[in-house]
């Protein structure tokens, strides 16, 4: 067996980043930036009021409450015919263009509107810059905004379509090539004949493909046929930029699979001192245009499968995607044990199904999500986290755990801190 550490290695040493595209921004959210992004313009691009009310010169509202003319109502989109003289005020709405000469902005509620909306009582003293909203408070022309390996999330999108960019430089998300193979494997809800099992594992490793970010795509199921398996690797690596297949990835001579991948391309068979999922094969298979097409091979028990997908293929297909080295793996914290998480040693790191919730001091509890085997897929789905338990006994309740979260760290509490990744 082989360390965790040098399979992961292994892994991100054949994967790597697809190379940018420019790429409209409307289409660009998720993806990884491969370039510098610098502010060209103001935002705001000039100054605006944050508030509905009344433009003013602070000065003129000392020793308010004060009556001043209004001598004209300011919109969004409409900037004001002329400055605002000493003395007078200006209706104004929210995000609309500041009068040229007003410093200010009082709030409609704490003034009083007379003589039909020809005057305003302005109850309270203003100071320079109440409620105004400066010329290129939020962005000034050469601040650097984005970098290479920052993903366009919702929020970055905005600043980018807020600066008028329309197009970006960044990596295009990674076509991935799912296939089972097996004659025991069917489809759909008809009965059973004897010896056959549900395909479970297609469609879960598509679901956690496109989770992960890149582009799912479906090569279907393929039977225990030399020919076929070939024909659907071929597809697979000239359609897709990585391959991934369940099952067949143990060190029998005899499995088709192997015999084809081994004839295909260069890959290593692996077994990875990790359990569920030591079966881990590896590699890269030409494609016709010249390309290295990563190809995982992970094992076929369903657990297994998600487990191998979580640790190996992730982090590489993120790595491909154009993703930093610390946004390839899934987030680790530190928990506590709510109950026993026994183990046996056997010179392997666990990774247990942990149910995970945050207790009234923010700190994270794990506790077992059921059983333990490799092909028990239910209580996988129970399961928010894989407590990380190094060879040994296992941890005893109220023994700090690192947990890795499966999705979002939805149940961390203000007090959780996050474990280093080892």
């Amino acid at each position: 067996m082989i360390p965790l550490e040098e399979a992961v290695a292994h892994v991100l040493a054949g994967c790597h980043p697809l190379p940018p595209r420019t790429v409209p921004l409307a289409a660009a959210a998720g993806l990884v930036l491969a370039g510098d992004v610098v502010a060209t313009e103001a935002v705001p691009p000039f100054a605006n009021t944050a508030m509905d009310g009344y433009a003013v010169r602070a000065a003129d509202t000392a020793g308010a409450p004060v009556v001043l003319p209004v001598v004209a109502e300011v919109a969004a989109g409409h900037p004001a015919a002329r400055p605002l003289g000493p003395g007078e005020a200006v209706r104004i709405f929210t995000g609309a263009p500041l009068p040229e000469g007003a410093d200010a902005v009082v709030p409609v509620e704490r003034t009083e509107r007379l003589e039909g909306g020809r005057a305003v009582r302005i109850e309270v003293e203003a100071r320079p810059g109440d409620h105004v909203r400066e010329a290129g408070e939020d962005l000034r022309p050469g601040d650097r905004l984005f970098g290479p390996g920052d993903e366009l999330t919702p929020a970055r999108v905005g600043v980018l379509a807020s600066l008028g960019v329309g197009e970006v430089a960044a990596h295009p998300r990674p076509r991935v090539g799912v296939l089972s193979t097996g004659d025991e494997l069917v489809e759909g809800p008809g009965p059973l004949r004897p010896g056959q099992i549900r395909d479970s594992n297609r469609p879960t490793l598509l679901a956690l493909a496109a989770r992960a970010g890149v582009e799912p795509v479906d090569l279907g199921h393929v039977p225990d046929d030399e020919e076929a398996i070939t024909a659907a690797f071929r597809r697979g690596t000239a359609e897709c930029d990585a391959v991934l297949s369940s099952g067949g990835v143990s060190m029998g001579d005899t499995d088709l699979v192997k015999v084809v991948l081994d004839r295909l391309g260069r890959m290593r068979w692996m077994q990875v001192a990790i359990r569920p999922a030591k079966p881990l094969a590896f590699g890269v298979v030409p494609a016709p245009d010249g390309r290295e097409v990563p190809v995982f091979g992970l094992p076929g028990n369903p657990v297994s499968s998600m487990v191998s997908f979580a640790l190996f293929a992730r982090p590489g297909l993120r790595r491909m995607a154009g993703h930093r080295d610390d946004r390839l793996h899934l987030p680790r914290w530190r928990a506590v044990a709510a109950e026993p998480l026994p183990r046996r040693p056997d010179g392997k790191v666990h990774f247990v199904r942990v149910t995970v919730e945050s207790d009234e001091d923010g700190r994270l509890r794990v506790r077992s999500a059921g059983g333990q085997g490799s092909h028990q897929l239910g209580a996988m789905a129970r399961a928010d986290g894989l407590a990380v338990l190094p060879d040994g006994e296992g941890a005893a309740a109220g023994d700090e755990v690192v947990v890795l979260l499966l999705g979002e760290p939805r149940a961390a509490g203000p007090g959780a801190a996050a474990a280093p990744a080892p």
